[in-house]
């Protein structure tokens, strides 16, 4: 088990990384570095700290010797909040887990043998994004999806028209993620195991139709999706409104 330091001050990071020597390297680094570090060595060990706090960064080795990886962890923390900063630690260089870690979630992705700095630095540049992408108190409750409008605080869709759909719980959990998430691709396994906590099975199309029925509400052209768009292979992204 890693030592844990208890999570406080501005900056809260949580480190998962199975291998002991590895992760007190990386922590002592960066905690001479002036961040506070939570040293964990496993999967479990990240959730129950997640639930007692959101930190602000989460650094998750890839291939962790037990039954979920960092993918699938990097899934957790952002099913729970879109403002965690997430980096990816791995001894591949294949470009297939660079692109499976973003999808999964990740901001950023760093291959092992790596330079203490490097890691520093991106570390910074990730809480430093995460900060400047807070949206103001006054954007906190509306967020604008296609033509409509989501409420965030009363769990309903503000139509074009001025009217007021009452989503069904199912579908406001998932248009609640799409806009947590502008402009990256989530996968439908994904959205299916974060919206309704159940792994996809094979020719699942539970996604596909909560999608289309939301776009039939949003879109002015359902048939040319501008606001929930379609990512070939993958799933879908959320691109918000440029104006």
């Amino acid at each position: 088990m890693g030592s844990v330091v208890a999570l406080s001050g501005p900056l809260k990071i949580v480190l998962v990384e199975d291998e002991a020597f590895q992760r007190q390297v990386v922590a002592e680094f960066l905690g001479k570095n002036g961040l506070r570090v939570t040293a964990l060595a496993s999967g479990a060990d990240l959730k129950r700290t997640v639930q007692q706090a959101m930190p602000d960064l989460a650094i998750l080795d890839v291939h962790l010797g037990e039954v979920e990886d960092g993918f699938t962890l990097a899934r957790w923390p952002r099913a729970r909040s879109s403002r965690v900063g997430i980096i990816m630690l791995t001894a591949a260089t294949d470009t297939v887990d660079r692109v499976v870690g973003l999808e999964s979630g990740a901001d950023d992705y760093i291959a092992k043998p790596f330079e203490p700095r490097e890691l520093l630095a991106r570390v910074r540049a990730v809480l430093r994004r995460a900060g400047d992408t807070a949206p103001p108190p006054s954007e906190l409750s509306q967020r604008r999806i296609g033509t409509a409008m989501l409420d965030l605080e009363r769990h309903v869709l503000i139509l074009a028209d001025g009217s007021e759909d009452q989503l069904a719980a199912s579908e406001y959990d998932l248009l609640k993620l799409l806009v947590e998430n502008p402009n990256r691709p989530l996968t439908r396994e994904w959205l299916l195991e974060a919206t309704s906590h159940r792994e996809a099975e094979a020719f699942d199309r539970a996604i596909d139709n909560r999608i289309m029925r939301l776009r039939r509400k949003v879109e002015s052209d359902p048939g040319k999706p501008q606001a929930i768009r379609d990512v070939r292979g993958v799933g879908y992204m959320f691109v918000p409104p440029s104006n």
